[in-house]
């Protein structure tokens, strides 16, 4: 007769075999989550900046800082404050102007492999003043998205790595397969198919 460990041991056993040969995965990712990312990979100074010209000790420089994200018309939005100081360094100080103008991009979600990506970056405002726009420009079409890309399947696997304290069994990830990701509400969806082991 089968004691009540061994049959808790079964039913287990069966469930994670049907989870490994299950195919189809959907995974959401917050909005909040993707502006942490963005934050982590750009944003992470001491001062909360990226700098296009110059660093944090320079007279003079082009900065941007707070970004922000949303979700608008199937789109994400990216705004951010452009902070400069322009003129001539003299004696540790920039005799010239000061300048805070805010600055917008949009991008389509897009699905890159294992990889949550982005294109069709497109500049929904961006300042009047020549100096700004000529660096500015390209960190919105090129660098932001490049930095908001996300690894579907290292966060999958660091969700599993507890899987063997929790449960007394180890379940990976393989494979990950990502076919789509589209905005649903305040969320990225991205339907996926991938394969799990158990030992």
């Amino acid at each position: 007769m089968m004691t009540r460990h061994w049959i808790a041991l079964m039913a287990e056993l069966a469930l994670l075999a049907g989870v490994a040969q299950c195919r189809g995965v959907e995974l959401t990712v917050s909005r909040q989550a993707l502006e942490r990312t963005l934050k982590q990979q750009l944003f992470s100074g001491p001062d909360g900046r990226y700098y296009l010209k110059g660093t944090p000790h320079s007279a003079c420089f082009i900065a941007t800082e707070d970004p922000h994200l949303s979700f608008e018309q199937g789109r994400i939005v990216v705004r951010v404050k452009t902070v400069a100081r322009l003129g001539t360094a003299v004696g540790g100080a920039c005799l010239g102007v000061s300048l805070t103008l805010p600055a917008e991009v949009s991008l389509a979600p897009d699905a890159e492999g294992e990889t949550i990506g982005f294109r069709d970056a497109q500049l929904d405002k961006i300042s009047d003043r020549k100096e700004i726009n000529f660096v500015l420009a390209p960190f919105l079409r090129g660098q932001l998205p490049k930095s908001m890309k996300v690894n579907a399947t290292e966060l999958l696997r660091k969700a599993l790595e507890g899987s063997t304290a929790s449960s007394g069994y180890k379940v990976s990830l393989d494979r990950l397969k990502i076919h789509s990701v589209q905005i649903e509400g305040d969320k990225l969806v991205v339907d996926a198919d991938g394969d799990l082991s158990v030992e």
